[in-house]
């Protein structure tokens, strides 16, 4: 008998705050502790779902190896106390990890094989460098001038999307100036408060009067990334980091972090079982390829193809959450696509909140829907560009 597509619901969404990487206040926090705090915390939100009940935990990681490797899935499941019973799963498709743990997530439950999943995603940029601690890429895949850009760094990518759309410094600049104007007004507002579960950090610290090493705690809930100051006059002072006679800066760059977050979903069955209230509905998620060398305009491609999937148009979208890898390739997204920038990351993007890697995506979901939910908005989109030459786009419909 053939199956019916069903419908994955989000039924909660939290996250971590961002910390700065490798120096900010989560620099020695485990990726799988900030992984179990929001598996906790988002379970905690629903508290009548039967833990045994929970069919996977697929979880994001853009480099899992180290205090992140192990199946970092299954080993922050157990860490949050989940039954053995409950499996877990760790996918890689770079930056947007996160967002396709997500989808996957969300596919089991509409394909009718679960009833209850979590996607997650966690990332340590302060333990874990980018591209991992030894890079061993097969010299066959540069034998071809078109996968040469796989060996660019992200920064030389960013500068070839300038290049090529004509996205000037100052443009970078101001765009930058917004996305931490918008995160320290919505900082204040208290904005971020219903999709940020607080850490307790715990640091280690010697008395040298006594000889004895005391443990210091602090409870962090705030974004660490926003500067309040940032102004052109601030940011024309950088120079450019990628290219003697470039437009990309330190500060019209997305910061290393490092975070984590968890997005719980359910069947209509699994709703009415356990009494759950949705906040959200999956509507639907496609990614698409581009040229590695200008692996920024990934959004490009993969907007419309999941805008003709799910039968939308850029129109419909009240709020986009376009991950701000650099402002050179989200400007460029934005004008090829003609996208309103008033609907863009209206709090601001991870210019000044930050992008741990493979959690972003699941983070900015717990965004899109805490956000919508309270201006009373329909339907959102997260999307982002990826690693090698990709973009994903995710489609949510707030109830």
């Amino acid at each position: 008998m053939e199956k019916q597509i069903q419908d994955a619901y989000i039924v909660a969404a939290v996250r971590t705050p961002v910390g700065k990487a490798p120096r900010g206040m989560f620099r020695a926090v485990r990726p799988d502790d900030m992984l179990a705090h929001v598996l906790t915390e988002a379970l905690a939100r629903v508290p009548s779902v039967d833990r045994e009940a929970i069919d996977d935990v697929v979880v994001g990681c853009a480099i899992p190896e180290a205090e992140q490797g192990m199946n970092v899935a299954r080993i922050g499941l157990l860490l949050a106390g989940l039954p053995r019973s409950v499996s877990g799963m760790t996918v890689n498709r770079f930056c947007s990890s996160g967002l396709q743990a997500v989808a996957i997530a969300a596919d089991r439950i509409r394909l009718g094989e679960a009833d209850v999943m979590i996607g997650a995603g966690t990332e340590s940029m302060s333990m874990i460098p980018m591209g991992g601690h030894k890079i061993a890429m097969n010299e066959a895949i540069f034998r071809s001038d078109e996968n040469i850009g796989i060996a660019y760094g992200m920064g030389v990518t960013a500068e070839k999307v300038a290049a090529k759309w004509h996205v000037e410094r100052e443009a970078q600049d101001a765009f930058a100036v917004e996305s931490h104007r918008r995160a320290i007004a919505a900082t204040e507002a208290g904005e971020f408060r219903d999709e940020i579960a607080p850490y307790r950090v715990r640091t280690m610290v010697p008395d040298l009067e006594t000889g004895e090493v005391r443990t210091i705690e602090r409870l962090v809930s705030d974004d660490e990334g926003p500067r309040p100051g940032t102004s052109m006059d601030v940011l024309a002072k950088l120079r450019p980091v990628f290219a003697a006679k470039g437009s990309v800066t330190a500060g019209n760059s997305s910061q290393t972090s490092d975070g984590a977050g968890a997005v719980v979903l359910a069947s209509e069955a699994a709703i009415k079982r356990f009494g759950l209230t949705p906040l959200a509905r999956f509507v639907g998620y496609a990614v698409a390829g581009v040229p590695p060398e200008i692996m920024g305009i990934g959004p490009i491609e993969a907007i419309p193809k999941v805008l003709r999937q799910t039968g939308r148009s850029l129109a419909d979208l009240d709020w986009i959450e376009l991950n701000e890898a650099f402002a050179a390739q989200s400007l460029a997204v934005i004008r090829e696509l003609d996208i309103d920038p008033s609907r863009v990351n209206p709090q601001g993007g991870a210019i000044a909140l930050g992008h741990p890697l493979g959690a972003t995506g699941a983070i900015r979901v717990s965004t899109l829907v805490h956000g919508m939910r309270r201006r009373r908005q329909h339907l959102g989109m997260v999307t982002m560009c990826v690693g090698t030459g990709m973009g994903a786009a995710g489609v949510f419909e707030v109830l």
